[in-house]
């Protein structure tokens, strides 16, 4: 880590750390490939982080995985990746999670593929689509503010139920994305373009 990113975490534990700098690690090697020499990656006062002028990107972290995803301004508005364990969402979140339209198509999907987690399918879904949605508007959404459909093909879509003007012209009602699974995660990812 950059030592301005050692600070940043300085009173965390030890496990906070490592992920905060190995994710970062991940970050510099995606803005490598753009052609972007390693800066610090600092987390802004909500913790989104702050990407080098001319690109944006999310993170990710996870027990045992760390990604990042990166773009070049220029063609891309915003950028959203979450990972979760490929393990089904506790039963006592699922309501905040979940909206009735979301359950019905999940509970169609477990019965046809009984082996997948469906509720953490979309929960990741969900929360890639707030990763590229924030920085873009420095608004919170709630679970409740998105209406979710993930498909069997390794996509999946994003109604925001929400108004929002849009931001450079650009109208945020909806996303489109793709998940995975493999290795015990799933990882979703969208993004926003020009």
């Amino acid at each position: 880590m950059f030592s301005e990113e050692g600070a940043a975490v300085a009173g965390a534990v030890a496990e906070r750390r490592r992920e905060f700098g190995t994710v970062r690690y991940c970050a510099r090697e995606a803005l490598r490939q753009l052609g972007v020499p390693a800066v610090p990656i600092l987390p802004d006062l909500d913790g989104a982080p702050r990407w080098p002028v001319g690109v944006v990107g999310s993170m990710t972290h996870c027990a045992g995985y760390r990604a990042a995803g990166v773009a070049r301004s220029g063609e891309l508005c915003g950028v959203g990746i979450d990972a979760e364990p490929h393990a089904a969402v506790p039963d006592a979140a699922l309501d905040i999670v979940l909206r009735d339209e979301e359950r019905m198509r999940l509970f169609g999907l477990a019965g046809d593929y009984p082996d997948m987690h469906w509720d953490r399918i979309l929960f990741c879904a969900k929360e890639a689509v707030y990763k590229a949605w924030f920085p873009l508007t420095r608004r919170w959404l709630d679970f409740a503010d998105v209406s979710t459909t993930v498909h069997v093909d390794g996509t999946f879509g994003a109604r925001l139920l929400v108004r929002h003007p849009g931001v450079a012209g650009v109208e945020l009602d909806g996303f489109s994305g793709r998940w995975v699974v493999g290795r015990g995660l799933v990882v979703a990812a969208t993004s926003v373009g020009k």
